[in-house]
């Protein structure tokens, strides 16, 4: 099929490249490990009684979408060329061999690789979302709703974005495109798309019970910068893989997102020490992950300085936006809302100051690099509004449905016993600590080593 300008949209087999096959395989490894690195990062903030729920919400994503994702996830959000959604042309992971349409006639990766790339995002973004529910979703309701959204939520909105033929691409193949969004990364499939998850499903399941007055402080904050380390080192992959090969826009994404890292972490530090006159280890932690969100969407489309001032921007106005949650009492338990949905909306937003084709001749130039035309400037900035938008009332509304329907069937809170108990042995019937006397222990029971074995039976 040949698009509007010329373009091909399944030319047949891809004409692979070695270099840019074996980038993308290393990217996507790199993607794939930041899902145990987030529950690593939201493990260690959360109450030593709920860890291990949080790392098996996490680790069960990776499953459930993996199997999704080959089912029908993949066909919805890369096959076909309608505007709105894909066709079941690689469902059940059918004509791999082809090439994709989103690719076109500049296709250099084989198709499962693309496959496998995307996969890796498409794992992340539901895994987010459990930041803003973290001690009170069931597991069996977790695994459900994760079902349906992915497929009925997250592909849809890749579809749009992320392929070229979808209503609000910057590439798409239509002259007649009024849209013209630019997203290199996934500042709105994957960060604002969970933020407004998340704010949707902290509104279903209500607050945690004890919140705002109890203590909820996390308890290894050592996890959590091991976790944002890794995220960090990931993200890498997240961000210069998605040029989908290796290129000098590449190395610009690779540079961006380490110099926005370093300017949130620092900006967000800067905001807590105004604030609270200390600035902590968790603060550097998380000011990094506000960097890494907002830089997601300008990663392949703006300037090394451009990155600094995007970064900095993005951690200052976070460590602020975590706030919000008390202003207007919903309970993101882990400041999804403040990091992802805030942080995508500025990152996204930035595009439309801060691009230049400079970086990427494929990109429009913003407001601060006198962006003219229909798709620089201020329309650009208000395309970048508009698909943000739309992100956002779509995954609300449709994340609340599918919450609401699913707690027809099984409900989606724990009790308030199993709350109390504490999700890892209420749900899971196991612990991540033996709180037993140092030493160590026999059998869970709290003896220590060393104690007869008919002292412990009685």
């Amino acid at each position: 099929m040949t698009g509007k300008d010329g373009s091909t949209a399944c030319p047949g087999t891809p004409q692979v490249d070695s270099g840019n096959t074996a980038w993308i395989l290393a990217a996507s490894s790199l993607v794939l490990l930041m899902t145990p690195a987030l529950a690593f990062f939201y493990g260690g903030m959360v109450r030593a009684k709920h860890v291990l729920a949080m790392l098996m919400q996490n680790f069960a994503a990776i499953g459930v979408v993996s199997v999704t994702w080959a089912l029908i996830g993949f066909s919805w959000a890369f096959g076909g060329t309608n505007k709105y959604l894909g066709d079941l042309h690689f469902a059940l992971m059918h004509g791999m061999a082809d090439a994709s349409p989103t690719l076109g006639a500049l296709q250099t990766i084989p198709t499962p690789v693309f496959f496998a790339f995307q996969l890796t995002f498409a794992i992340i973004t539901p895994a987010l979302i459990t930041g803003s529910t973290a001690d009170r979703w069931k597991f069996g309701s977790f695994v459900a709703f994760v079902t349906v959204w992915s497929i009925v939520v997250y592909a849809p909105v890749a579809h749009w974005v992320f392929d070229a033929w979808g209503w609000l691409n910057r590439s798409a193949f239509e002259p007649g495109n009024k849209f013209f969004a630019q997203d290199f990364a996934g500042g709105t499939v994957v960060h604002i798309n969970a933020g407004a998850a998340g704010l949707a499903m902290a509104f279903v399941l209500g607050k945690r019970k004890g919140w705002p007055g109890t203590n909820m402080r996390g308890h290894n904050i050592p996890f959590v910068m091991l976790g944002a380390g890794l995220l960090w080192f990931g993200w890498f992959g997240f961000n210069a893989g998605s040029e989908l090969a290796a290129d000098p826009t590449a190395s610009f994404a690779w540079v961006n997102t380490n110099g926005a890292t370093a300017t949130a972490m620092l900006g967000w530090l800067v905001a807590e020490k105004l604030r609270y006159g200390k600035s902590t280890a968790l603060g550097a932690a998380s000011g990094a992950v506000a960097g890494l969100v907002a830089i997601t969407p300008c990663a392949g489309w703006v300037s090394p300085v451009g990155s600094l001032f995007i970064g900095a921007i993005a951690g200052f106005l976070c460590a602020f936006a975590i706030s919000l949650k008390s202003k207007f009492g919903f309970d993101d338990s882990l400041d999804v809302v403040g990091v992802h949905f805030v942080g995508g909306w500025i990152g996204t937003l930035s595009v439309g100051f801060f691009s230049t084709s400079k970086t990427n001749s494929l990109g429009n130039d913003g407001i601060f690099y006198g962006g003219g035309g229909h798709f620089g400037g201020w329309n650009l900035l208000l395309h970048q509004f508009l698909a943000a938008g739309a992100v956002t009332v779509y995954s609300f509304v449709a994340t609340a449905i599918i919450a609401l329907v699913i707690n027809i069937f099984m409900k989606n809170r724990v009790t308030e016993e199993a709350e109390d108990e504490g999700l890892d042995t209420a749900i899971h019937g196991e612990s991540a600590y033996e709180f037993g006397p140092i030493g160590g222990s026999i059998g869970g029971l709290g003896a220590p080593i060393g104690t007869p074995k008919e002292k412990v039976d009685a």
